[in-house]
């Protein structure tokens, strides 16, 4: 059978090229995305950047660790304690030590993210000044980078300053030096630690003070770090930020690659399938001479090995050019780190050859079945009419998946609606009912065609009529290039519609809670981002915020009723085991209770206190009057009542506590609402001139709203593309190999039309308006798929009180139907205006 499968491949090299190309494409893409999860898993160590020359840095408390019977769970503190003055001045006894701070500058014309530091420390990364001198006198400084030049006077919130020197930009940072008597009043607190002795000693010194400081200290100074060697890039401002990066690039390539997958085995599946369709009489023809079904399924299996192995191949050559250039552009485009490069693994080259081959055995599985089953009585069968095409296998497998496309979904609304937001949902979930539609695709392409074709078959001439008849007698055909279109508009319609819909729920949810008339968001703070992903705090935590003078300032403006709040974080002990953080926002009671809405399911807000906290529904103690133990952002513990239950929603609404329990925490946002009577612009320009000298910003409540309109994250959005892009490129091959096939076997037909009359461009347009057709009937089967998809993610957002319009991107979806339409018909069009310079004669009596 190898033999006979080597030739039929020689003789029938078109009816395989498409399968070649699409199989080599994914097992390229799978190769490229395979050596780039290999090159993130064997990220090299990174090194200390801040502190690569200090001999021993001593860390304040930056992490919580809280013990459970499964052992102890550790999480990173949002407020990191400073280093005990107490113990600063015992281990200053081992040796020389040098005292760091951090603190956030905002300077006119200066970079975003500018932080302050004493000029000592400069030594440890190392900097070195390339023009200048050293800071000296307190309005004195030295600047990274080029931003600044000596001699420069710089405008900042913490003073004007002269910048006296300039170092080279590490890449880490930009900052601004003071003389390190300046950094101390500006900056009390001790950070770091940079210590010139033993490391034995100075853990020894660091042991002793905690054994000493007992239970009135024992959670600042017990989990005090004596970092040394690599573990000195835990000083580092965000040591995470590496291993953040490459997870998120694991999941957006794995995500894509697992697109890739299933689009491959779909694509060659259902070109296997239609080319064994073809060749029914040329099957029927080897069973009359002999041939067993046993050998004609070998032959097809044999057929298919060979395509994989080569094609396999082919994709692993394209692998090893595209994984550098996809290494590349995720550095260039800032999802990946700057070290990120390509390594020596051989592994994804044998997945990706190994799974090449599998997809295209498990493709021709369905196929050699059929072609086995095929009769020696094919051989005379001469009917255009598609018939036996619902196996009992389709009916099982079609109703099964369409059971659980529409079940999985209606389960999850019913126990945990709250899954069906998440990105994994949406985005395989389509897939069972993908493949449903494409396995039911005879009993639902037929009677769509014949509506969809029901007008123009009504219109005068004969081409609406042929169209219709053609689409609906050809159900192999017309399935197999319905499918690559329904593949494509159902994730375009699933993936970003369910994105819309979501970000359209947290955009209403923001506009409900927010009832003050005017924001004032500082840069640097959470501002509109945060608010936009929906938390009470988060990320926005570490910006510089507002000093309390700009809090007074504002206060004092003549109509302002004030809220300022403040960006925190929570952790709670649920089950014993699992240590949970959820955002927090710090904010008075009676302010916040006039200045927003919150979503509450029980409670009031004005009952929240020092001893008391707001949770939401998904903490595991949310009754109103029950105790819950907390560890605060500093990781000091304490035992709160819940005041008041917030609804769901989309997810992140957080907690609400007071200042007190949220220390360390800099108010990022002020809410102000209008006294009675008060002039809004009045209002409006004493806030300006209030907080504009800390470079605050006032929104009005419908700017705020616009502004912290939900978006999705770069690294999501880069995914979906390429997760379309995939499916539209294997669109365009399914589509111009089926239809090409197609067309070398209508070359009768075409001919016979024209023998009764019909010119040529009468048939062009024929071919063209049976491509639209079929591409039409496969945009609404993945229209109809993606509203299922979306149904229940709307459901999912009722159940949560979450409400929001269910949104689907009509102009996404018509652009994906728009582009396959081109591709259908230009691959039907060409094949046919080629057989059409034939004389038509020729080909009437010719033989298939």
């Amino acid at each position: 059978m190898l033999s006979v499968a080597l030739r039929t491949l020689r003789s029938r090299w078109t009816t395989f090229v498409g399968s070649f190309i699409a199989l080599s494409l994914g097992v390229g893409l799978i190769a490229t995305m395979g050596l780039a999860l290999a090159a993130s898993l064997d990220a090299p160590e990174r090194r200390p950047e801040r502190f690569a020359k200090a001999p021993v840095v001593v860390k304040g408390a930056d992490t919580l660790r809280v013990p459970t019977r499964i052992g102890d769970r550790v999480a990173k503190l949002a407020s990191p304690r400073p280093v005990p003055p107490s113990l600063a001045r015992e281990l200053a006894a081992l040796g020389r030590s040098v005292e760091d701070r951090t603190f956030a500058v905002r300077a006119q014309g200066g970079p975003a993210g500018l932080v302050g530091h004493p000029w000592s420390t400069a030594a440890f990364a190392p900097y070195r000044l390339d023009a200048g001198r050293a800071p000296r006198a307190a309005d004195e400084a030295v600047a990274t980078g080029d931003w600044t030049a000596p001699g420069r006077r710089v405008r900042t919130d913490r003073g004007t300053v002269t910048i006296v020197g300039t170092v080279r930009d590490l890449g880490f940072e930009q900052a601004l030096f003071y003389p390190d008597d300046r950094a101390a009043r500006l900056s009390p607190e001790v950070d770091h630690l940079v210590v010139d002795a033993d490391p034995r000693a100075v853990r020894q010194k660091v042991a002793g003070a905690a054994d000493a400081a007992g239970s009135a200290d024992a959670a600042g100074t017990a989990a005090v770090r004596v970092l040394t060697g690599a573990d000195r890039k835990d000083a580092d401002a965000d040591p995470d930020r590496d291993s953040e990066a490459l997870i998120a690039v694991n999941a957006m390539l794995g995500t894509a690659a697992g697109v890739t997958g299933f689009v491959s085995v779909f694509v060659v599946a259902s070109t296997f399938a239609f080319a064994v369709a073809q060749r029914r009489r040329e099957f029927g023809l080897l069973r009359t001479a002999g041939a067993t079904p046993g050998q004609i399924r070998r032959m097809v299996l044999a057929e298919a090995m060979v395509v994989g192995v080569v094609a396999s191949a082919a994709g692993c050559a394209l692998g090893a050019r595209g994984a550098p250039r996809l290494a590349a552009w995720l550095v260039d485009d800032g999802l990946a780190p700057r070290w990120f490069a390509i390594g020596t693994d051989t592994w994804p080259y044998q997945l990706a050859f190994w799974t090449g081959l599998s997809v295209a055995l498990a493709g021709a599985v369905a196929a050699s079945r059929r072609a086995g089953r095929t009769g020696p009585v094919e051989a005379l069968r001469d009917a255009a009419v598609d018939t036996g095409t619902m196996t009992r296998g389709r009916w099982f497998f079609g109703a099964g998946l369409l059971l659980v496309g529409i079940g999985l979904p209606v389960h999850a609304l019913l126990t945990e609606p709250g899954g069906l937001l998440g990105r994994k949902s949406y985005t395989s979930g389509p897939m069972p009912l993908i493949v449903a539609c494409a396995l039911l695709a005879p009993v639902l392409v037929p009677p769509l065609a014949r509506l969809l074709a029901w007008l123009p078959a009504r219109l005068p001439g004969a081409t609406g009529l042929l169209v219709r008849e053609n689409a609906a007698a050809g159900v192999r055909r017309t399935a197999a290039v319905a499918a690559p279109v329904l593949v494509t508009v159902a994730l375009t319609g699933s993936l970003l519609g369910a994105t819309a819909t979501i970000d359209g729920a947290r955009a209403a949810e923001i506009r409900q809670r927010t009832t003050a008339d005017f924001v004032i968001s500082a840069p640097g703070g959470s501002g509109a981002t945060e608010e936009g992903r929906g938390g009470a705090g988060g990320p926005g935590a570490a910006g510089p915020g507002f000093d309390a003078a700009t809090v007074e300032r504002v206060r004092r403006v003549p109509g302002a009723v004030v809220s300022p709040t403040a960006a925190s974080a929570v952790h709670v002990l649920e089950d014993g085991v699992a240590l949970i953080r959820s955002d927090a926002r710090a904010a008075d009671p009676a302010a916040l209770a006039a200045t927003a809405r919150l979503p509450l399911a029980a409670g009031r807000v004005t009952d929240l206190d020092d001893r008391s906290i707001i949770v939401t529904e998904e903490w595991e103690r949310h009754t109103v009057g029950e105790s819950v133990d907390i560890w605060r952002a500093d990781g000091t513990r304490t035992s709160l009542r819940v005041a008041a239950v917030m609804r769901i929603g989309t997810g992140g609404n957080g907690v609400y506590v007071t200042p007190r329990n949220a220390p360390g925490a800099p108010v990022d946002r002020i809410d102000v609402s209008l006294a009675e009577g008060a002039d809004a612009s009045a209002v409006a320009a004493g806030l300006r001139t209030a907080a504009g000298r800390s470079g605050g910003q006032v929104f009005t409540k419908d700017a705020w709203v616009a502004a912290s309109y939900p978006e999705t994250d770069g690294r999501t959005r880069t995914g979906f593309l390429l997760v379309l892009g995939i499916a539209l490129l294997y669109t365009g091959i399914s589509l111009a190999n089926t239809l090409v096939m197609a067309g070398s076997d209508r070359v009768r037909e075409l001919a016979a039309l024209r023998l009764a009359g019909a010119t040529a461009p009468q048939v062009l347009r024929l071919v063209a308006a049976e491509a639209l057709l079929v591409v039409a009937v496969g945009a609404v089967l993945g229209t109809l798929v993606a509203g299922v998809g979306l149904a229940g993610l709307w459901g999912a957002l009722g159940v949560l009180h979450a409400g929001s319009p269910l949104v689907l991107p009509w102009g996404a979806l018509g652009a994906a139907a728009g582009a396959c339409a081109v591709l259908a018909a230009v691959s039907a069009v060409v094949p046919a205006a080629l057989s059409l310079r034939v004389r038509p004669v020729e080909f009437a009596g010719t033989r298939e």
